[in-house]
């Protein structure tokens, strides 16, 4: 019973010691890493819902404190004492008070749907500017696709735009859509939740204040790996999307063939590509310039951009994409992309060729 006791007891202190260096570290770690927090805005439409939803907490807070206070008082006030025997005096019909909790109620619900509806038209009928960015999101179980009809790209899981505020601001104008089941695209520090529906197309707007990584998650629960269909948008100043343009309308050069990549003996990226033109990965993934055209999974032309795979379940580095190729499974249980069943070789051929598409 001793020798038990000791073991919780060294449990319960190691989880308390955890505990408080995880509660010390926790404000260097926040610090270092981008933010999720709703209180942090950084956007016009989600400052002004987070004005709105502060407005109406005060509101409700302002009630629930009245109604406090004048239910100790009565509790106070009107108890039962020792003296008293005696039924205490019945009011019927008090005509102040049925006009009181008629018409508070009213006003209250009054000033709330004035608020609610100024905020929504103020973010939904914005004017949009001639200057704007659009692009078109869609979707995917378990991963994000982007399009900008403006400059023709096609990218995943890491949405590019510029600064929206400033004298060189510009303002980013979404579509929102899904290919499979809802989804919904949720941004905390720069926009509300709006959920991506097949055969609809939802709109938003966004106008990030300053650059820096934006983090996100799919806001619906959309299947096995919900938790892992992350959302990354870099915000980035005018000469930064403009690079990043400039670098993804770039075509994929062409690779310098050896004698070894006939035979498939040479682990690079020439021998690379041919292993993986020769399998089904085409079927499913574009690489421009190539015979890849596939339109089932990302667009793997700039993959090496990225700098995360998956939809941001793990960081882009040639062990986890060579895993990830491997065997998708083991990073995201219930993906979409199969398992190959290649040689170990072909996976280390295939590695080498995507590294190549920067």
């Amino acid at each position: 019973m001793d020798s038990e006791l000791r073991v919780k007891s060294s449990v319960f202190i190691r989880r308390l010691k955890l505990a408080a260096t995880a509660l010390v570290l926790w404000p260097v770690t926040a610090a270092a890493s981008p933010s999720t927090s709703i209180f942090s805005t950084l956007s016009t439409p989600a400052r002004e819902v987070n004005g709105l939803a502060f407005f109406v907490l005060g509101i409700t807070a302002a009630i629930f404190v009245a109604v406090s206070a004048l239910l100790i008082y009565a509790l106070i006030k009107f108890r039962a004492r020792p003296e008293d025997t005696a039924e205490p005096a019945q009011v019927f019909g008090s005509m102040q008070i049925e006009i009181s909790w008629t018409i508070i109620p009213i006003l209250i619900v009054t000033v709330l749907f004035l608020g609610t509806a100024r905020v929504l038209f103020s973010v939904q009928d914005a004017p949009k500017p001639a200057s704007a960015l659009d692009v078109t999101a869609v979707g995917h179980q378990f991963w994000w696709e982007y399009h900008y009809p403006q400059y023709n790209i096609t990218a995943a899981n890491e949405l590019h735009i510029p600064v929206g505020q400033g004298a060189t601001g510009r303002v980013t104008y979404l579509k929102l859509t899904s290919a499979d089941v809802i989804h919904s695209f949720w941004i905390p520090q720069l926009g509300g939740k709006t959920d991506m529906l097949p055969n609809r197309v939802n709109e938003m707007w966004i106008d990030p204040a300053k650059p820096g990584l934006y983090l996100g998650q799919c806001g619906q629960f959309c299947g096995t790996q919900h938790a892992k269909m992350l959302l990354r948008v870099s915000v980035d100043t005018p000469e930064q999307f403009a690079a990043w343009v400039a670098g993804q309308q770039k075509s994929v050069a062409p690779l310098a063939v050896s004698a070894a990549t006939s035979t498939n003996d040479a682990v690079d990226a020439p021998t690379g590509q041919k292993v993986f033109e020769q399998q089904a990965c085409i079927n499913c993934h574009t690489v421009s310039g190539t015979v890849a055209n596939g339109r089932f999974g990302p667009d793997l032309t700039h993959l090496m951009s990225r700098a995360t795979l998956a939809a941001g379940a793990m960081n882009n580095t040639p062990e986890n994409l060579k895993g990830w190729i491997t065997n998708p499974d083991d990073y995201k249980t219930g993906s979409l992309m199969p398992a190959m069943h290649l040689t170990g070789k072909q996976y280390a051929q295939i590695t080498a060729y995507l590294q190549t598409l920067k």
